[in-house]
């Protein structure tokens, strides 16, 4: 039954001739472990392509709601933080044998006649996968992504003539990185760039195999087939290259800061690994020289990787005579990593944590202050005493479900609640604002219910009694007067935010907030308050 199977494949496909011509292609005696990258890098691209695509599954792409996705894909979703650590660390893998595979290639001198064609195709291949580094880094939407790719598209403004022309492109005009350059990087990183890969790889296979596995220099000895020996050395390397991407992904956690905010200019921006030694070069050319680093010395970098082989047009000689070859290699490996050392010593260390996105929020943290404060009035009222959270009482249990009553009915009803029970000492706001809670609360309202910690309800009870919302927002409530509240912590020091209540004009020239003479255990319910509500 196998035998008429796989001669009814092969009479409809020819798959089974196709299969057995490939694995018995005649390869150079010289062929060993030195030629295994090529076979790790097309697995590489293939672990990225499948691992993007469970990842596509779940995820949102639109700003603010990718964030989101690809926190519920890290935090909830089942293998989620392994699948993404997967592909954030398959492309650092996948970079360093693209470039070990062009090291190699470039060393032995296979790229010379009649291999040109391949290599200009393997070039092309390189910078597709820088590519994919680049428009990647965006997609997850956080504070590093945002500002590295304000810096990107900043470098690409400096293109002589076509400057303006590329941030059009990017969907940046104007320097702002929003929704449009969002879908752009996108769009190119999911959309063109595989299928472009696709096609150039199909392209680099068929040149390899119309050409030939470039033998060693005085190879003359009979030739070998590719299977077994050759398959079983790409095969280990392969699995080797595998294991230790899923030790990584198991073991290092993948950085997800806060959410993007292009108010937040205080955010140093870095790179990926792979670009520090580009971001440092930047640094070495200032001023008007800034243009020599950001497109000068790459230009000619990558137009001298096509040019190889039409420079060094020699005849092939034993890779330990290829002096010239190995000197440029080692030059340019010393300056790589001295230019990346330099860049990681220099650079300032964050305000921010890399895993600050990753961090469990306490829900008292999320929801808006008028609820809190609510909170803080049924506390504060002894509500609980009949109003048992989380149990049946005298009372309904509001945690289980919202109260039916009218807004007004609940007012009055607080006023002069069941006899014997004193009423509220509220004034009206207040009293609104106790009743529109218990009738519009979400899940993170009740745990913040159950667990908000005083002194934070205390807080948000000054800032609600002093009306703080009328001019900023704080999780997405109030106006904006004034900036807003969220990630305080990040921007001004707790002393900073105390003394500016007292003098707002001294701290923020121009400003029109009053100044507010909390006393102290005000001040510190506040100030403690929003020092501790996240971005």
């Amino acid at each position: 039954m196998f035998r008429n199977a796989l001669e009814w494949l092969e009479n409809r496909t020819g798959a089974v001739s196709a299969i057995h011509h490939f694995l018995y292609e005649d390869i150079p005696d010289s062929s060993g472990w030195h030629q295994v990258l090529g076979s790790v890098a097309l697995f590489a691209f293939l672990t990225q392509f499948f691992t993007g695509i469970l990842l596509a599954f779940n995820y949102a792409p639109t700003p603010g709601d990718a964030y989101d996705s690809l926190r519920y894909i890290v935090t909830q979703l089942t293998a989620g933080s392994l699948i993404r650590g997967l592909h954030h660390w398959g492309a650092s893998l996948m970079i360093i044998v693209v470039v070990l595979h062009m090291t190699q290639v470039f060393l032995w001198g296979a790229y010379k006649k009649p291999r040109e064609a391949t290599w200009l195709v393997g070039c092309v291949l390189l910078l597709f996968t820088l590519a994919y580094g680049l428009t990647g880094y965006l997609l997850p939407w956080d504070n590093r992504a945002y500002w590295g790719t304000v810096v990107t598209t900043q470098i690409a403004s400096q293109a002589p003539l076509a400057g303006p022309y590329i941030l059009r492109l990017l969907g940046s005009d104007g320097g702002a990185i929003g929704v449009v350059t969002f879908a752009r990087f996108y769009a190119v990183h999911v959309l063109l760039l595989p299928v472009l890969t696709v096609l150039l790889l199909a392209i680099h296979l068929i040149l390899v195999r119309r050409h030939g596995v470039a033998p060693s220099a005085g190879d003359f000895k009979p030739k070998k087939k590719f299977y077994p020996e050759q398959v079983l050395k790409d095969t280990v390397a392969t699995f080797l290259w595998f294991a230790v991407l899923v030790t990584m992904a198991v073991a290092v956690k993948v950085p997800l800061g806060r959410t993007a905010d292009p108010t937040d200019t205080s955010f140093i921006p870095r790179p990926e690994w792979y670009f520090l030694f580009l971001f440092q070069i930047l640094k070495l050319f200032e001023g008007p020289l800034e243009i020599v680093g950001s497109i000068v010395l790459p230009t000619l970098a990558v137009l001298a990787l096509f040019l190889v082989p039409f420079i060094d047009r020699g005849k092939m000689i034993r890779v330990r005579q290829r002096t010239g070859a190995i000197s440029l290699v080692a030059l340019g490996a010393l300056g790589w990593a001295g230019l990346t050392a330099r860049a990681i010593a220099t650079t300032p260390p964050s305000t921010e944590s890399e895993n600050a996105g990753l961090e469990h929020i306490a829900a008292w943290r999320q929801i808006p202050p008028e609820n809190l404060a609510a909170i803080g009035y049924f506390r504060k009222e002894n509500c609980g005493g009949c109003h048992l959270l989380g149990k049946s009482g005298s009372a309904p249990d509001l945690t289980a479900a919202p109260s039916q009553k009218p807004v007004d009915w609940l007012i009055h009803h607080f006023r002069q609640p069941a006899p014997g029970a004193p009423p509220a000492q509220l004034n009206a706001t207040q009293l609104k604002t106790l009743a529109t809670f218990v009738t519009r609360r979400g899940d993170n309202d009740i745990e913040a219910w159950k667990n908000a910690p005083q002194p934070a309800v205390d807080g948000a009870m000054v800032y609600d009694a002093n009306h703080c919302a009328m001019c900023h927002v704080l999780n997405g409530s109030g106006n904006n007067v004034g900036p807003a509240l969220n990630g305080l912590a990040d921007r001004r020091a707790r002393d900073w935010v105390k003394d500016h209540f007292a003098d707002p004009a001294k701290y923020s020239p121009g400003s029109t907030m009053p100044p507010f003479k909390f006393n102290p255990r005000d001040l510190d319910a506040i100030t403690g308050y929003l020092m501790q509500i996240p971005k």
